[in-house]
């Protein structure tokens, strides 16, 4: 729903497309010349800031940001549909994410490595140390977006790295808040510069040879085809989608996992890459855990995200509602059954939904949906719906639940996934944990210390104790 011309970019809430601000659009001979100030800070080692320096800026940053978490959450909510009580959790853990950032930079550290392992080396003593990476540039997307940036930009700066922060074009607002805070917490502006800009500035900036590492969240489409372009020698981190699967074991306390997997299908309006979106279950029990699903999915509060009852908010896009109609239709036409929502409710807002054994060759069972819809099915034996998660080309995060350890270890051993989580739906992360895409889902390991690792490099001192009077 946002508007760009040459200049500006219109930022709008996506439930009613209310304008509530606007950022200029950053120019191709602008984002040059912060690519060409970035890469002569990072060459020039007199400037770079030292780590009780970027310490002092992120733990000043995070103070900041808890004294204006209210405004920070509202703002989340009001330009990206992420209701306020999701918003202020989003908050918090970006608070916490900028924290660690500086607590983080106490574990770059190298090590000793033994050089009289073989005679060639006697004589001699090395050492590793870890040195920032280069200039990065971080594209960032709408769904989370402040703690996203936090988790793009801090390590940069946590890491001593010049970045370049493009946001997403419907959430701008929030980056840019965190990049002043960053100003006004002591980060001199060449460190980390905000450049929201249109789709050909964004890919003639991503591709330099200036860059030393991109960082990109959002869809694999754009995530692959950007790589593919990237000039010889730049790093890479991507985070793109999946089509979370959920394993039900006939031993699993069906009362007491309907809560967290209705969190993990409907948070966000189901707008988060590691949704629940497939869930798997014994052909004696998938009928009775779907009926309980849309039970609770049908008490759900859909409206505009800033009214604190909200509980589910808007998508994105009026286009995004309508792929999402036209898939659940799709499924519904080959056979699925729907047990609650199943309907467009406004221009902006879907009903949260729920499918009782769609067809395996439906776009609901095969994409991403990235909407309010959870879909259940059926399976004769564990192996079968094992074998039935894995079978998309994504793979990032699965759960299991069950009260029987060996059909636990089963599920972690055998499920294609990044993580598996028992007992708690597949949405479920901290910050510090590795969070990571494989296959179509991604490329290389996110959480705040496993980027910091990312943005930097080892370098390596050989000391030769040779004595000159020999």
């Amino acid at each position: 729903m946002n508007e760009t011309n040459d200049k500006i970019l219109q930022v709008v809430n996506p439930y009613d497309g209310k304008a509530i601000g606007s950022v200029p659009l950053t120019s191709w001979e602008e984002a040059d010349l912060m690519l060409t100030d970035g890469s002569r800070l990072y060459k020039d080692r007199k400037r770079w800031l030292p780590a009780y320096k970027r310490i002092e800026i992120l733990q000043k940053a995070a103070s900041l940001m808890q004294e204006r978490s209210e405004e920070l959450a509202l703002q989340i909510a009001n330009e990206g549909g992420k209701p306020l009580i999701d918003a202020r959790v989003e908050v918090a853990r970006a608070i916490d994410g900028v924290e660690l950032c500086a607590k983080e930079l106490g574990n770059l550290s190298g090590k000793e490595i033994p050089m009289d392992l073989t005679a060639a080396g006697a004589g001699r003593r090395a050492f590793t140390f870890r040195e920032p990476i280069g200039p990065v540039v971080a594209v960032s997307a709408f769904n989370h977006p402040l703690n996203l940036i936090v988790h793009q930009a801090g390590p940069a700066v946590a890491a001593g790295c010049p970045v370049i922060v493009k946001p997403a074009d419907d959430t701008p607002l929030s980056a840019k808040s965190f990049v002043e805070i960053l100003y006004e917490a002591g980060l001199p502006e060449n460190w980390c510069r905000f450049a929201p800009c249109d789709i050909a500035t964004a890919e003639k900036l991503v591709t330099d040879a200036r860059v030393a590492f991109f960082s990109f969240v959002g869809s694999a489409k754009v995530g692959w085809m950007l790589r593919s372009k990237l000039a010889p020698g730049t790093r890479y981190a991507l985070e793109h989608g999946g089509a979370a699967p959920v394993i039900v074991d006939a031993s699993a306390d069906i009362n007491a996992m309907i809560a967290p997997l209705l969190k993990g299908g409907f948070y966000h309006a189901g707008q988060v890459c590691v949704s629940v979106q497939r869930v798997f279950a014994p052909k004696s029990l998938a009928e009775e855990i779907a009926q309980q699903l849309a039970s609770g999915a049908e008490k759900l509060k859909v409206g505009n995200a800033i009214e604190e009852s909200t509980e589910v908010g808007p998508l994105i896009r009026p286009p995004e509602v309508e792929r999402v109609a036209e898939w659940v239709k799709n499924a519904i036409d080959a056979g699925a059954n729907a047990l609650c929502g199943a309907k467009q409710l406004s221009e902006t807002t879907y009903a949260p939904t729920v499918l009782l054994d769609p067809p395996e060759d439906s776009q609901v069972s095969t994409q991403e949906i990235f909407g309010p819809v959870v879909c259940v099915y059926g399976y004769d034996a564990i192996d079968q719906a094992i074998e039935q998660a894995n079978a998309l080309p994504y793979a990032f995060q699965a759960a299991c639940f069950t009260n029987r350890l060996d059909t636990a270890m089963q599920c972690v051993h055998e499920l294609d996934a990044a993580a598996v989580m028992v007992n708690d739906h597949t949405a479920f992360r901290v910050d510090w944990m590795p969070f990571a895409g494989r296959r179509e889902s991604g490329y290389g390991i996110g959480g705040i210390g496993y980027t910091m690792h990312d943005m930097t490099q080892e370098k390596m001192m050989v000391l030769n104790h040779f004595n000159p009077a020999d």
